[in-house]
């Protein structure tokens, strides 16, 4: 019998209400933390539906801020941090997908803000202490305690709406998330435990939403995936794979969710060559070699499957390997700008990987 590996477990620290109307009770949560001025933060795509909700906060908010963009620019956080304080703020609702929260975090890092989190995507971005900020054309990463939101309000309601293409897209970014914790240097036995159920539920959840987007059972297994995969990713380490899409999101301007969905079998199946035993989850849940069976699972969704499609150019590979390099993240399997170049290459072409 082997011993169990020494490790570490920092817990699970974000309030999660998993609830269908649970975002009714939102006056509740900001009162719970002892808040009474709330900024409610979105996209331009989803204005009205902040307004709404500002509405049902009533005298707890303190107004709205529509102007949330992806890959968090620093001259919007700047913008909203500039009406948090107008406003007289006390903490921030974010209502939307990675962009929105994003930008909550942003604020809340630097005002020492409380946060509530209503994701309408699959994200998994509220469950983590991480910012991913651009400015001048690169994006870097952080962690910080005080990144991640304390309250996060999961309604699968407010996902009915989000279109099957979306849906499918969003849903592979957070997979991303557990199958790097599968083999993160700081892995521990929970978070693969967590990881390995988070593969499983959205490989059920996700292809119920594609055949029927308002199956609310489809809904909440992709949502209950997100979740996990999101505290998988608060938990442990990023690698290779988050590399590679911050350097495509923050230096191309490419998608966020389209370009982890594009890049995942690639950079799995590379790894899963040097540490099979630790992808046995994927194949478990998807039945193939984890690059081959995410392959298979993005096209069987109708994600996009080249890096070509979601407007990088070729002659941009060299570049992005060269800025992928620089402060490398740790990889279970070690790696040199060829077998960067190598593995943009599969994914620009959207080849099946050769793992």
């Amino acid at each position: 019998m082997s011993a169990i590996a020494p490790f570490v477990f920092g817990g699970l620290r974000s309030r999660v209400v998993f609830a269908p109307g649970a975002v009714e009770r939102i006056g509740e949560e900001v009162a719970r933390l002892g808040r009474s001025r709330a900024l409610v933060l979105s996209t331009p795509a989803q204005a009205s539906d902040a307004k709404a909700l500002a509405d049902r906060l009533g005298d707890r908010a303190a107004g709205v801020f529509t102007g949330a963009t992806m890959h968090t620019p620093l001259e919007v956080t700047e913008t909203a941090l500039a009406v948090f304080g107008d406003l007289g703020a006390d903490c921030v609702v974010s209502f939307g997908g990675g962009s929105t929260i994003g930008l909550g975090k942003a604020i809340a890092v630097r005002t020492g803000a409380d946060q509530i989190a209503i994701p309408t995507t699959y994200a998994g971005s509220e469950m983590t202490d991480i910012l991913g900020e651009t400015k001048g054309g690169e994006k870097t990463t952080r962690r910080d305690p005080a990144i991640l939101p304390e309250t996060v309000i999961y309604d699968v309601d407010l996902t009915l709406g989000l279109p099957a293409g979306m849906s499918a897209t969003s849903g592979l970014n957070a997979m991303a998330h557990a199958v790097e914790a599968l083999y993160a240097v700081d892995r521990n036995p929970i978070i693969t435990l967590m990881a390995a159920e988070a593969v499983r539920s959205l490989a059920v959840g996700l292809p119920g939403v594609i055949a029927a987007p308002l199956d609310r059972g489809a809904r909440s297994q992709a949502q209950y995936g997100a979740w996990l995969c999101g505290a998988c990713l608060g938990s442990s380490s990023m690698a290779l794979h988050h590399k590679l899409c911050h350097v495509l999101g923050g230096s191309f301007n490419l998608p966020h969710a389209e370009t982890h969905s594009v890049m995942l079998p690639h950079t799995v199946g590379f790894n899963a060559f040097a540490v099979p035993e630790l992808m046995a989850p994927i194949e478990q849940a998807l039945g193939a070699s984890a690059g081959i069976a995410l392959h298979r699972l993005a096209a069987g969704l109708g994600a996009p499957s080249r890096l070509t499609d979601i407007g990088l150019r070729r002659e941009d590979i060299a570049t992005v390997a060269d800025i992928a390099m620089r402060n490398p993240y740790s990889n279970p399997r070690p790696f040199s700008r060829d077998d960067i170049v190598a593995i943009l290459e599969n994914a620009f072409a959207g080849t099946t990987p050769p793992y």
